[in-house]
């Protein structure tokens, strides 16, 4: 059986550097989920995954929790594990604004039908005030938003995005649109999640089509 390391951390939380001991756990907590990433792209989170990490891990169940704190803990940070990787690779290009890399994301998550029905049902599940997503939730989405805002504020400094709109609530309108359209391509697979970006981009951006283009 996994004999046990040192104690979980919340979600993005890398403070230390990892030395000893630590680094191992540190180490054996990415192995874990970069098979969990695996399991959880094509099946979700319905319980008898927990069971498939276990199994591919050589590990018991309870063995691989400990790393996570829990259940929930462990679909959390599948899920902030899969945000770094995928804002990480599409990141690496420099778009026009701050709307297309989101729209970019959502197509790329069509591959991961799994995943997004493990982050749909996490997100519905933070609207419970004594659930371990809420904090997480809400710390990302005002990463997010404050992120979005500032970038759209300093478009709009330049002409770049209309004068008339509050990018604030644009920010807000781009992140609930995005959590939505998830939901509805999970019902209707035939649905381009980044399309409803796009068309927030052509209503708010001056030039949309160019500002579409990679810089």
């Amino acid at each position: 059986m996994e004999s046990e390391g040192d104690p979980p951390e919340r979600p993005g939380d890398h403070v230390r550097k990892p030395r000893g001991r630590y680094a191992k756990g540190v180490k054996r907590r990415a192995e874990i989920l970069e098979v969990a990433l695996e399991v959880f792209a094509t099946l979700g989170e319905k319980g008898a995954l927990l069971k498939e990490v276990a199994d591919r891990m050589g590990m018991s169940q309870a063995g691989v929790l400990h790393y996570f704190g829990s259940r929930e803990g462990l679909l959390l940070w599948t899920l902030g594990e899969r945000d770094r990787l995928i804002a990480e690779d599409v990141l690496r290009v420099k778009y026009g604004n701050p709307l297309t890399p989101l729209a970019e994301i959502l197509r790329r998550n069509s591959d991961v039908p799994g995943l997004v029905r493990l982050y749909v049902s996490m997100a519905a599940a933070a609207g419970f005030p004594d659930h371990p997503a809420r904090t997480v939730f809400l710390v990302r989405y005002t990463d997010i938003r404050e992120a979005l805002r500032d970038n759209l504020a300093q478009l709009q400094r330049e002409g770049r995005v209309r004068a008339d709109v509050d990018v604030d609530a644009i920010s807000r309108l781009a992140l609930a649109a995005a959590d939505g359209i998830q939901h509805q391509w999970l019902i209707d697979p035939t649905v381009d999640m980044g399309g409803v970006i796009d068309t927030i981009v052509k209503l708010v951006v001056v030039d949309a089509d160019s500002s579409r283009g990679r810089e």
